[in-house]
């Protein structure tokens, strides 16, 4: 098993509970032209930013939108529907866990910097992180599932690829963290999907379930 001195986490499904947010804009959209949002269209959308996140729909559904049309919309419904984001189960325990034992942590999000701050406005814990990069980082070449998100925030920690862990809910994240050559540990939104999960190292039901001392990072009191 790896050194671990540095973690990263997604931020959409992982700490907090944002997608039955971004599926009630997608399906409030969608019924606007008389589609319907299926399950499989959502997931292939998790991780991605909004610019391929709005392709996928628009394409999937077809929808009588540009994509540019989409995110128009979208935007609309943002500010009402983000800042109701309630954390994960064991999302706060774990972030406070690793700062109090000095451990430098980031948060890699496809996410734009203006809906991360939405999402984040009642959580003043999501402030603990050393760095934060968005999906529009002018220094991001690709987003996820490429690795370059998960690449530019360690070396923003300044941490080799090899002593970081990163904690993913998406498909496109673990791929992502993959080829970024990190350690993965998968929390997938939908339990249904687990089996496509093999790629990552670990595979929980909850952040409630990880065990900081099984990757050699401090232990809560109870391991």
């Amino acid at each position: 098993m790896p050194s671990i001195t540095h973690v990263i986490f997604d931020v959409d499904g992982l700490l907090l509970d944002t997608e039955p947010l971004i599926a009630a804009i997608a399906s409030t959209i969608a019924g606007r032209y008389g589609k319907t949002l299926d399950q499989e269209t959502l997931s292939l959308t998790a991780g991605r930013n909004a610019q391929d996140s709005a392709q996928i729909l628009v394409d999937r559904l077809a929808l009588p939108l540009t994509c540019e049309d989409y995110l128009a919309e979208k935007a609309a419904l943002v500010p009402q529907m983000y800042p109701k984001a309630e954390a994960k189960p064991g999302a706060r325990q774990l972030v406070e866990h690793l700062r109090i034992h000095g451990i430098p942590q980031a948060i890699a999000t496809s996410s734009s910097q203006q809906h991360f701050d939405l999402k984040k406005r009642h959580h003043p814990w999501m402030n603990l992180f050393s760095c934060v990069v968005t999906g529009e980082d002018p220094e991001l070449a690709a987003g996820k599932p490429a690795p370059d998100i998960f690449l530019l925030a360690a070396q923003r920690l300044g941490a080799s690829p090899d002593s970081c862990l990163v904690m993913e809910d998406s498909l496109a994240g673990v791929t992502a963290a993959r080829a970024a050559d990190m350690a993965v540990v998968a929390v997938p939104e939908l339990p249904e999907f687990t089996a496509q999960y093999s790629a990552a190292d670990q595979v929980l039901t909850s952040l409630l379930e990880f065990k900081p001392s099984s990757w050699r990072l401090p232990p809560y009191k109870q391991d």
